[in-house]
């Protein structure tokens, strides 16, 4: 590690034991491209900002491996791995200029293409993370095949800074597509995630669905034979433009997204093949698994729909920031207890951004 990496580590380091001991809350936050997701950050607290910890530490092209550092940009990761033909699978949203990776880790948050590809947490292959006894702690590795504390490492995604300051994470990254192609469809909503699902059981090189306005669009991606054959067996009409459909579909820049007076905006996790759920105005993803609601219905209203159909809601857009999460299950909310005691006794890092409790 450089120099100056060691001596900002041992700051971060300081800072936290100071925390530790006087009970001073520390919100973690780099470029705060993602400040409007989760809880609200609880007052008073001291920043604490990760993004002079910066750079790419380790990338083998041929071994589809990056290691970088939290504050790195995520645009620089992006490019890095772009020179290679290559890319993050999970196709992480920037949602701004100063998105960070150790940001993107730890939101959790994953665009279209996961459908297909996975979560966040299943290319964790490795990440170091600073804790609230001041312990810097190393957790996986660089391969699959090493799974020691693998599972410490994967929990980091989606944790929202509350278990510690990320310091550098090892990713398995993928080559990009020779070629993608993306159709459209004129269904209604129920057709349409009946389609979609249809399709998934079949060999096709489908790497994206969404629904809107009653317009299905699949983006094929593979081999050019692969997707010339797709697109012959499936049919449809070509979109002109399919890259700004899908940026903006990942970066919440469709006109879908844009505020709607006081609604909220859910972003629901359902089965896939659950049905229409009438609550609002809906965009459906992930061949209907990610579901987007602008809706003025209560949250218990909500709730207790996905909760019929196995699913979970977040207001991932609302005025009211307390309690944006679905209510854990009691068992895993114990999880949570204990992780959160294990890695910050003192409950000093971004307390409250998941769960009051946390």
């Amino acid at each position: 590690m450089p120099a100056a990496a060691n001596e900002f580590v041992r700051s971060l380091q300081e800072r936290v034991r100071t925390a530790a001991a006087t009970r001073t809350q520390l919100l973690i936050r780099a470029g705060g491209s993602k400040d409007f997701y989760g809880n609200a950050a609880r007052a008073p607290h001291d920043v604490l900002d990760p993004r002079p910890y910066c750079g790419v530490i380790d990338y083998e092209p041929t071994e589809l491996v990056i290691t970088a550092r939290s504050g790195t940009p995520l645009s620089e990761v992006e490019c890095s791995l772009a020179k290679h033909n290559q890319m993050l699978a999970f196709e992480p949203p920037h949602f701004g200029a100063s998105a960070t990776l150790g940001g993107s880790i730890a939101s959790g948050l994953a665009g279209p293409r996961r459908m297909t590809t996975g979560p966040i947490r299943d290319f964790v292959l490795g990440a170091t993370l600073l804790d609230g006894h001041a312990n810097v702690l190393s957790f996986g590795g660089k391969v699959m095949k090493n799974v020691a504390g693998y599972d410490v490492s994967r929990s980091l995604a989606g944790s929202l800074g509350t278990l510690g300051v990320i310091l550098d994470v090892s990713l398995k990254v993928v080559p990009r597509p020779a070629t993608e192609q993306t159709m459209q469809f004129d269904l209604p909503e129920a057709d349409a995630i009946e389609r979609a699902n249809q399709w998934a059981g079949q060999p096709l090189p489908i790497s994206a669905t969404a629904w809107l306005d009653g317009v299905l669009s699949v983006r094929l991606s593979g081999s050019n034979a692969g997707v010339r054959t797709a697109q012959a067996r499936l049919g449809g009409t070509p979109v002109a433009d399919p890259a700004a459909l899908w940026i903006g579909l990942r970066e919440q820049t469709h006109a879908f997204f844009q505020d709607t007076d006081d609604a909220t905006l859910w972003r629901l996790s359902v089965l896939p093949t659950a049905p229409p759920l009438n609550l609002g105005a809906s965009l459906i993803e992930w061949r209907g698994g990610q579901r987007w609601v602008w809706s003025n219905v209560s949250a218990a209203e909500v709730r207790s729909k996905v909760e019929a159909v196995g699913g979970h809601a977040t207001a991932f857009r609302c005025r009211d920031r307390d309690n944006v999460f679905h209510p854990l299950a009691p068992t895993l909310a114990q999880i949570h207890r204990r992780l959160k005691n294990e890695f910050d006794p003192a409950h000093i890092f971004n307390p409250g951004r998941m769960y009051f409790d946390l």
